[in-house]
């Protein structure tokens, strides 16, 4: 999906900076992501990548600048704060509890108790969980299998499927593809394509640009803490990429090396 101008963003910055003592950790950054648009958020070790998703999860407050929410200026002090606006980042299972089934961890807090006695409506939610993972294309063996039976790719899809049956509105990935395996990488891949596809906007932290280009609509580029550049995936290449997260002309051509598509 591509940014329509005549539409708000989902999530704007504006002039936002961040220091740490004598580092500073962003610049000045200006950056639109729209809904059911995947922005893929490139850049080095070091780059502000990290800095920005917390300011943007809550986990940290920016020095400057503002957050821009549906159009509307947002302060987000807290995780409950990004929480409240439907921001969240998704883990591949770091929210998750192991030892209990998939129902329960998608009803974790939400539990559905029967309408005439104190018990667990199981069968009810045992069923909303399976239509829910059905409806974005997650195959899951049994939705009553321990999660600490389920591979990182199923995991993540769980947390995925979660957040969108609560009415997420943005999921920040960090490195969702960094310990999955070439076929669990395929399905992520689309995965995220079906989330977008419900309206959700999707922000991916990645250093793999191959990724990138394969889940993103656009790309943004970080490179000591200022943004270097927002390009559409039709407008760029890898070669390009590379070139803006290192800041070296010299390496047109240079090879990803965290890894190729499957």
């Amino acid at each position: 999906m591509m940014p329509n101008s005549s539409r708000d963003p989902l999530l704007s910055l504006r002039g936002v900076s961040k220091r740490f003592g004598a580092v500073q950790a962003l610049v000045d950054v200006d950056l639109d992501l729209y809904a059911g648009e995947a922005l893929a958020l490139l850049g080095d070790n070091g780059a502000g990548k990290s800095t920005l998703i917390k300011i943007v999860s809550g986990e940290i407050q920016a020095d400057s600048g503002q957050l821009f929410f549906d159009g509307k200026a947002v302060p987000i002090r807290n995780p409950g704060d990004a929480k409240a606006l439907g921001i969240e980042t998704v883990y591949q299972d770091l929210s998750l509890c192991p030892n209990v089934d998939v129902v329960a961890n998608f009803f974790m807090g939400r539990e559905e108790v029967k309408r005439f006695v104190p018990l667990l409506d199981e069968r009810r939610m045992q069923r909303e969980t399976e239509e829910a993972l059905t409806a974005i294309g997650t195959e899951i063996p049994s939705v009553r299998t321990r999660v600490d039976k389920l591979s990182g790719g199923q995991r993540q899809a769980i947390e995925l499927c979660r957040f969108v049956h609560w009415g997420g509105r943005l999921a920040i990935l960090d490195e969702p593809f960094a310990a999955l395996s070439v076929e669990q990488t395929r399905r992520g891949l689309l995965l995220i394509e079906r989330v977008k596809d419900q309206g959700i906007g999707v922000l991916v932290i990645t250093h793999n640009v191959l990724h990138a280009l394969r889940v993103a609509d656009r790309a943004a580029v970080l490179r000591q803490g200022r943004l270097a550049a927002v390009k559409t995936i039709e407008e760029t290449d890898h070669e390009e990429l590379v070139r803006l997260i290192t800041g070296d002309p010299s390496l047109a051509g240079a090879r990803d090396d965290t890894g190729g598509m499957p």
